[in-house]
C-alpha cells in the first residue's frame, strides 16, 4: 500500500517488530537514506556504494516531501527497488545512521541526527530559506531565538548548506556530521557557522573520483553515445531555475540552438544535459516537447536521472555550461568550457563557482561560436587560473570512497569490509531511445570549399583527354531549421539542400538543390534530363539542380542549365558519405562554379581535423 506522497503506509519488513520471522538476511545495522528530490537521490546513491556487498547493513529510504521539485521522486525510488518508508515513520524510528544529501525538510525532528553531504560539486549555491526547500519556518527561528548576539544565525550571504539557517534549529546543531569535499569549505563554514566546524569531515568528492577513474574508457563512452570517428562532442549543460541555459532565451533554447546552428552537423554532435529539477519540475514530456525541433536536428537528450551525463562528460571535446555543478565537474576534467549563461546572484560569494564565473569566457553573440570553442580548446589547457579552479573540486582526490566508508562504519560501530574501497567506474550507457527519424531528409545549408585541378590522360585511342583530377572539397552542413535571420555569418556562400517532399514548403520552395530520394513512389528511374523532370519540378522554379538519389548513395545530378552528371562514391566510403553530400559537391562542380565539362574525381571531407576520413567521389559527365 502507498500512503501520503506515494510512499509505503505499511511498515517496511526490516523494521517490523517480528522481522526475524520473515527477512531473508538479518542485517546488523539499519541506515536511513534521506531523499529530498531526484537530484539528492542520485548523489545519495553515489555515497551509499560504500555499503556494496555488505549484508550486515540494510538501507531504507524516505522522502522529506518538502521540495517543490520532487516530481518523479517516488517513481525514481521504486524503479530502482529502493525500500521506502513514509517520512512520518522515518522521524519516529531510531536508525544506526542517517545520510542526507539535501538540507530540506524538518531534519531536526529525526531521532537519528543525519550525516549531511552535498548533492553537487561542493557548496556553491545561494538559496534563501523557505524557497521551496524547507517547511515554512523550519529552522529559521523567531528573531533572536537561539542567538548569542543580534544578527547571529543570519550571516548571509553564504552557501546553501553551510549557514545556520540550514544547519541549526533553536540553537541546536542538526547534523551529526557535515561532509565537505575540500578544505576551503571548512574555512567558509568557520565564518558562516562556526558551531558546525567540530563535526565537519573533509572526505573528498565521490563523483569526481568516479569521473577521474573512468577517463581511460573515453572511447567506450563515445561509441555508446554514437559519436563517430573524427566527430567532436559538445555537451551543453543546464542547471535549473532562472539564469540557467534552459532559461537563457525566450524560447528556452538559445544556447542550445546556437551550438546546433553554428557547428557543422557532420563534424559535431551535441548533447544537452538538463538538470533533474528542470526535467521533472516541468515534466519530461514538456522538456522533450520544447526541445523536439532541436532533437530533429540531432540533439542528444538523455534522461537526467541516469549516469549518462557522466559518460557524456568523459566523451566530450567541449562544454557550454552555466552555474550548475556539471560545469564545475567538466572544468575539473579539463574540458574546454564556455559559459552560455551564468546567474551570479544565485552563486555564493567567495565560492569556487563564483570564481568560475570570473575566469571562464562567456559565449559571445557577436563572434562565431566555432572560433570561440577553438580558442577555449587552445587556451584553457595549462591555464593557471583554470588549473586552480580544477583543484577546488576536491582536496582529497581518489580518497572519497575510503574516507566516507571510514566515517560511516565508525558511526555504525562495525569493522570495515576487507576489500579496498575505491570509486566505481561510470557505466557505459545503454543506447538511449532515439527520437523517431522522419522519412524526409532534413533541410541543410551547405558550404563547399573546393580546390580544383586538371590533368591530361592518354585515352585508349591514343588521344589526350583532359580529366578533372578534382582536387579536394570540404563540405560543411548546417541544419536549416536552427538558423535565425541576422545570425548566419557561418552560411556565407552556402546553398540550401532540401527534400523535394519536405512538408515544410519554405525549404523545398527555396532550395538550390532538391533531393529526390531513392525508392520514393514516383518514376524517378526514368529521369534522364531536366526536361524529363519538368512535371516534378514545375512547382520549384528556384531550384538550380535536381539530385536523383541512386542505390549506392550517389546521385544523378540534373541541372536546370548545363550538363548532366552522375556522382558516385568510390572504394571504401566513410560513415558520412551520402547522396545529400554527393549532390552538394555535384552542385558546386556544375552550378555554383566553373566546373567545366570534364569528369572529375574529388577527395571529399567534412572536417579539417587530422582524424577526418576522406571519401572519393567520381563525377561523370553525360
Amino acid at each position: 500500500m502507498q500512503g501520503e506522497g506515494g510512499q509505503r503506509s505499511a511498515p517496511a519488513l526490516p523494521l517490523a517488530k517480528d522481522s526475524g520471522r520473515w527477512v531473508s538476511v538479518a542485517a546488523e545495522r539499519t541506515v536511513l537514506g534521506i531523499v529530498h528530490n531526484i537530484t539528492s537521490a542520485t548523489r545519495l546513491l553515489d555515497l551509499l556504494t560504500v555499503f556494496e556487498g555488505d549484508k550486515r547493513v540494510q538501507t531504507v529510504f524516505s522522502c522529506t516531501e518538502s521540495s517543490a521539485l520532487d516530481g518523479g521522486t517516488f517513481e525514481f525510488l521504486t524503479a530502482r527497488g529502493m525500500l521506502c518508508i513514509p517520512w512520518g515513520q522515518a522521524k519516529e524510528e531510531k536508525f544506526d545512521i542517517a545520510v542526507a544529501t539535501s538540507r530540506g525538510g524538518d531534519l531536526h525532528n529525526l531521532r537519528t541526527a543525519p550525516i549531511n553531504a552535498p548533492h553537487g560539486a561542493g557548496y556553491n549555491k545561494r538559496l534563501e530559506p523557505g524557497a521551496g526547500s524547507r517547511e515554512p519556518g523550519a529552522g529559521s527561528r523567531e528573531p533572536g531565538a537561539g542567538s548569542r548576539e543580534p544578527g547571529a544565525g543570519s550571516r548571509e550571504p553564504g552557501a546553501f548548506g553551510l549557514t545556520p539557517e540550514w544547519l541549526m534549529h533553536d540553537g541546536r546543531l542538526i547534523p551529526s556530521a557535515i561532509v565537505l569535499s575540500h578544505d576551503e569549505q571548512r574555512e567558509r563554514l568557520a565564518v558562516s557557522c562556526p558551531e558546525a566546524v567540530p563535526v565537519s569531515v573533509v572526505a573528498g568528492d565521490p563523483c569526481y573520483d568516479q569521473l577521474w577513474a573512468s577517463r581511460p574508457f573515453r572511447d567506450d563512452y563515445r561509441r555508446a553515445l554514437g559519436i563517430r570517428p573524427g566527430q567532436k562532442l559538445i555537451v551543453v549543460s543546464s542547471t535549473w531555475g532562472g539564469g540557467s541555459i534552459l532559461a537563457s532565451d525566450r524560447d528556452g533554447t538559445d544556447a542550445l540552438r546556437r551550438v546546433l546552428a553554428e557547428l557543422p552537423a557532420d563534424e559535431y554532435r551535441v548533447l544537452a544535459a538538463v538538470h533533474p529539477n528542470a526535467w521533472y519540475g516541468h515534466g519530461a514530456w514538456q522538456v522533450q516537447n520544447w526541445l523536439a525541433p532541436l532533437m530533429d536536428c540531432g540533439l542528444l537528450l538523455p534522461v537526467p536521472d541516469t549516469e549518462t551525463w557522466k559518460a557524456a562528460l568523459l566523451a566530450a571535446d567541449g562544454l557550454v555550461g552555466d552555474h550548475g555543478s556539471l560545469t564545475m565537474y567538466g572544468v575539473s576534467l579539463g574540458i574546454p568550457t564556455l559559459l552560455g549563461s551564468f546567474a551570479a546572484s544565485k552563486v555564493a560569494p567567495d565560492s569556487p563557482m563564483a570564481r568560475l564565473g570570473e575566469v571562464l569566457p562567456r559565449m559571445s553573440s557577436h563572434r562565431p561560436l566555432a572560433a570561440q570553442l577553438h580558442e577555449a580548446m587552445a587556451a584553457q589547457p595549462g591555464d593557471t587560473e583554470v588549473e586552480r579552479l580544477r583543484a577546488t573540486v576536491t582536496s582529497r582526490p581518489g580518497e572519497a570512497a575510503a574516507l566516507l566508508r571510514k566515517l560511516f562504519y565508525e558511526r555504525l560501530a562495525l569493522p570495515e569490509p576487507a576489500a579496498t574501497a575505491g570509486p566505481r567506474l561510470v557505466p557505459v550507457p545503454v543506447p538511449a531511445q532515439v527520437r523517431p527519424l522522419s522519412p524526409v531528409t532534413p533541410a541543410m545549408y551547405v558550404s563547399v570549399r573546393s580546390v580544383r585541378s586538371v590533368r591530361s590522360v592518354r585515352a585508349a585511342d591514343g588521344t589526350d583527354r583532359a580529366y578533372g583530377a578534382g582536387g579536394a572539397a570540404t563540405v560543411r552542413r548546417y541544419h536549416a531549421a536552427t538558423q535565425r535571420r541576422g545570425q548566419e555569418r557561418h552560411l556565407a556562400e552556402a546553398h540550401l539542400v532540401a527534400d523535394i517532399d519536405d512538408p515544410d514548403s519554405r525549404w523545398s520552395r527555396s532550395a538550390d538543390v532538391l533531393l529526390m530520394p531513392y525508392g520514393r513512389s514516383r518514376p524517378a528511374g526514368d529521369l534522364r534530363s531536366w526536361e524529363d523532370a519538368a512535371e516534378v519540378t514545375a512547382r520549384f522554379p528556384g531550384c538550380a539542380l535536381l539530385a536523383v538519389e541512386e542505390p549506392d548513395d550517389g546521385v544523378l545530378a540534373l541541372p536546370r542549365k548545363g550538363v548532366r552528371r552522375r556522382a558516385r562514391w568510390v572504394g571504401r566510403r566513410p560513415w558520412w558519405a551520402s547522396a545529400a553530400i554527393a549532390a552538394s559537391v555535384a552542385y558546386d562542380r556544375t552550378v555554383s562554379g566553373p566546373g567545366g565539362d570534364e569528369p572529375a574525381r574529388v577527395q571529399v571531407s567534412v572536417s579539417d581535423g587530422p582524424e577526418a576520413e576522406p571519401g572519393l567521389l567520381d563525377i561523370a559527365v553525360f
